[in-house]
């Protein structure tokens, strides 16, 4: 009888857990298909500003431009997932010049991510579940090691989510009412204000809107390298924003 009792005990404990680990797995949470806007022909617009460093590190500047990224085929990548390729382009502020092509990004949705490819560099831009301060490792495609790798400072970086379905101001105080903001970074190593001293900046954030697709960027990376015997401190480094204008 204390036998029969005791497997009774661990069946019903075996079968809470296993409705408990159910129960955890099927999460209620928004689809990733929903912060995408993904067919052929849907474009988003964007006021781009470009930081980078000149006169040998000496000065920081920033070009302006308006951006276009548009949906312009669907693709199968070299696994055989289904995907979409996405075209960049560039004109001047006031959009009236020729639109010139800058850079290709492929779009993959998975069953629970969607990666993205920019410039040789897959990143892993969303990830279920959307709940706030879920938190992932987006940069874990990235061959950060590599002796003479330029993107270190990409290493491990920590994609957390915020303001899940939040409003978020974009160009001109336009307000997207759904949205989702992704903090990726914000690492300060050194002391910036110490002009003898070797410091580094590294941020990165975006943000979702529903039914849109990315809508706001902020990223910048910069090193700063001491005086050096006659040679004056220098940085260099490279930025990007972009604030979303438009889309279809």
């Amino acid at each position: 009888m204390q036998k029969l009792f005791t497997s009774l005990t661990l069946a019903t404990v075996l079968l809470v857990g296993l409705a408990a680990c159910e129960k955890k797995d099927n999460y209620a949470t928004a689809a990733l298909e929903e912060y995408l806007q993904m067919s052929v022909g849907k474009y988003i617009t964007y006021r781009l500003d470009s930081t980078s460093y000149i006169n040998y590190g000496q000065k920081d500047t920033v070009v302006k431009y308006q951006a276009k990224e548009v949906v312009e085929a669907a693709i199968t990548d070299n696994l055989g997932r289904p995907g979409w390729r996405i075209v960049r382009y560039l004109s001047d502020t006031t959009g009236t010049k020729p639109w010139t092509p800058v850079t290709t990004i492929n779009l993959i949705p998975v069953r629970e991510s969607v990666e993205v490819v920019e410039n040789n560099l897959r990143y892993m831009k969303l990830k279920l579940p959307v709940s706030e301060g879920f938190s992932w490792k987006g940069n874990s495609f990235i061959d950060t090691y590599s002796i003479n790798s330029e993107v270190r400072f990409m290493d491990d970086w920590d994609y957390t989510y915020e303001n899940v379905d939040q409003p978020f101001s974009v160009w001109n105080n336009k307000v997207v009412e759904n949205t989702l903001t992704i903090n990726q970074i914000d690492e300060v190593i050194g002391v910036p204000t110490d002009p003898n001293l070797y410091s580094e900046k590294t941020f990165s954030k975006e943000v979702f809107g529903k039914g849109i697709g990315l809508i706001y960027r902020d990223f910048l990376h910069w090193e700063y390298q001491p005086p050096n015997g006659g040679n004056p401190g220098y940085r260099n480094g490279y930025g990007i924003k972009m604030v979303m204008i438009d889309h279809n």
